[in-house]
């Protein structure tokens, strides 16, 4: 029995929207890195981890449906174009819309409000690095989604292979900049007198938990870090 050409164009039509949907998918993941701060990425609950993963199985959507090859189900996937003027239109629509809309204007003035963030942040006394992270993955975003293409395989493990060559880019790529960093700005503390290493929080709480130990009171020791 033939696939009717109004469901073949439906799955071209879902395919077509796979593109703009992990571009948007990582403008989510920017304001999730924004939001988390650089000390917990959640994979749940609207986190960072969570909207990566779905950019890399946007990007990875037809590998992931040759695994129904894999296991015996009949479903190629069609090939050309929409047949449907209505789909085919709304397609070409949506990607115009993220590329010169979402990703050629909105993330640069998402991006020059988190640097303004970060201003102010520091302004407070708060710590903005959130902030500036957040910002340069939004401009960022452009060259990670064709970084992310470019470790995909073809496979039905594609999307395995998208994140085996992001977590060995991050360990081999980003961590070593950050870690240069972080000796940079402990040098820089230590040059003005600030302490490298906030010990000194440490230093008071740990007599206090040793009292509060020995008299079997706990309430009364609130570790918490700032």
């Amino acid at each position: 029995m033939a696939v009717p050409q109004l469901v073949l164009d439906a799955i071209r039509f879902l395919l077509a929207l796979a593109a703009p949907a992990s571009l948007v998918a990582l403008v989510l993941a920017g304001i999730a890195l924004r939001r988390e701060g650089t000390t917990s990425f959640s994979v749940g609950g609207g986190g960072f981890s969570k909207w990566m993963f779905w950019a890399i199985v946007m990007i990875t959507l037809p590998q992931v449906f040759g695994w129904f090859a894999f296991w015996g189900v009949g479903a190629p996937l069609p090939g050309g174009g929409i047949g449907n003027g209505w789909m085919s239109g709304f397609a070409n629509d949506a990607v115009i819309f993220v590329n010169t809309f979402v990703i050629g204007r909105l993330v640069p003035v998402l991006a020059a409000w988190m640097v303004l963030r970060s201003v102010i942040d520091w302004s407070e006394g708060y710590t903005p690095l959130a902030s500036i992270l957040g910002a340069m993955f939004l401009l960022a975003i452009p060259a990670s989604a064709a970084l992310l293409q470019g470790w995909n395989d073809g496979t039905r493990f594609g999307t395995a292979a998208v994140l085996e060559g992001a977590w060995t880019y991050t360990a081999s790529r980003i961590m070593p900049i950050a870690a240069g960093l972080a000796v940079i700005g402990a040098v820089v503390n230590f040059a003005f007198g600030r302490p490298a290493i906030r010990l000194d929080r440490l230093r008071r709480r740990v007599p206090d938990g040793l009292r509060a130990l020995a008299s079997g009171r706990f309430d009364d020791v609130a570790l918490e870090a700032t």
